[in-house]
């Protein structure tokens, strides 16, 4: 009986540890087991036509600007404008008193009637002289001096007539016009003014406003990075080069304008050179002295590489990274070198080629080295607001 007991028990320890054992194994299965890879989207990088640009700000300036000043002095009896008005080149503004500008009109044709009639004499007497010299009724010298005497009434003739020219100039200054086509700002004087031909004050101001010069700067790195890109084939720039502006309150110019020239001066102050951009203003939108952003069409680059700026990771030391997926599905960690922005893309200046597949959602699940499970969406198609 006693027997049988110790059998039992032993039989019954033998079959727990079994279970024990068992338990432990089933246990142990997730342990050894591994994780799935990480599911990620990925885009497929494709060269394509960029058009590189820049964004610069500057000011507004009138194309053509004219001081309106007197070039006689006298008393203003007329002003025949209106202020802020458009005038026309040729347009009378201003009326000088023409009075003793009329009268030395007239004593300058007085003086050149009276030159006239002597040299009508004096050429005559020397026409007579020339044939009595000849039959030898007078001296040579009677004849030179007749001779003399007609060739300085000639002469006095032409002082004449440039005195009354001169006359007549200053006459026709005491109409003052407009040198230019433009818009007319306030007058610096009044009826009954007393002006000088060689006051410092101007008498108004006219301003052409259509079309309108956009001056803005460029430092000099940037226009030595352009002309390297362009002197290595890496850009192609056309002859006409075209310039968006942005208003100050942020809204964009209706008007595209071109880029007319860049200065050959370096500013020594601020490193930049300054360049002109010519802008249509047939609704006078933009006034001298505006502030605006314009982006400038530098040159177009033919094999240009785009990647999402959301696949973009700063670096501490301020540099960019990307996550790329090798053909093994496996992610490697890239450092990358972008320039500009082209809507939600960054143009990429080196670090990446065409064909790699950058991860743009998913980071913060994977690791260099760590498998995936990439999901192409090349076409647009990743699902908004994963990461």
């Amino acid at each position: 009986m006693h027997k049988h007991i110790i059998a039992r028990a032993i039989l019954l320890a033998v079959m727990a540890g079994g279970a024990l054992t068992g338990c432990g194994e089933q246990q142990g299965t997730p342990q050894q087991g591994q994780m799935p890879p990480a599911a990620v989207d990925v885009v497929t990088l494709k060269t394509s036509s960029i058009q590189i640009t820049s964004e610069l700000s500057g000011r507004t300036s009138a194309r053509r600007v004219a001081e309106v000043r007197p070039q006689v002095g006298g008393i203003v009896i007329k002003r025949l404008f209106t202020e802020g008005s458009e005038v026309k080149a040729g347009q009378l503004l201003y009326q000088i008193d023409p009075a003793t500008y009329e009268a030395t009109v007239a004593s300058a044709e007085a003086t050149l009637a009276k030159a006239k009639a002597t040299e009508q004499s004096a050429r005559l007497k020397a026409e007579r002289y020339s044939e009595l010299v000849k039959a030898r009724a007078i001296s040579q010298q009677d004849y030179d001096d007749a001779d003399a005497s007609w060739k300085q009434a000639v002469a006095d003739i032409a002082s004449a007539q440039a005195t009354l020219k001169s006359a007549r100039i200053n006459l026709a200054y005491t109409r003052i016009t407009a040198p230019i086509s433009g818009r007319i700002g306030k007058s610096s004087i009044t009826e009954g003014a007393l002006v000088t031909a060689s006051q410092t004050t101007a008498l108004a101001t006219i301003q052409q406003l259509d079309p309108m010069y956009v001056d803005v700067t460029q430092s000099t790195t940037q226009l030595l990075q352009l002309k390297q890109q362009l002197a290595s084939g890496k850009l192609s720039v056309s002859k006409s080069v075209p310039v968006d502006v942005t208003l100050e309150d942020g809204t964009a110019y209706p008007q595209k304008g071109s880029l007319q020239f860049s200065d050959v001066t370096v500013d020594e102050t601020t490193g930049s050179v300054t360049l002109r951009a010519l802008v249509p203003n047939p609704d006078r939108l933009l006034l001298p002295g505006m502030f605006v952003r314009t982006t400038i069409a530098e040159g177009e680059r033919s094999n240009g590489l785009l990647v999402p700026q959301k696949a973009l990771v700063r670096t501490a030391r301020g540099g960019s990274t990307v996550m790329v997926v090798d053909a093994q599905n496996k992610v490697e960690s890239r450092d990358v070198v972008v320039s500009q922005s082209q809507g939600q893309d960054w143009v990429v200046e080196s670090g990446l080629k065409a064909g790699e597949r950058v991860v743009v959602a998913g980071l913060q699940k994977i690791k260099a080295g760590a498998a995936v499970n990439p999901h192409d969406v090349t076409d647009g198609s990743a699902q908004q607001g994963k990461e």
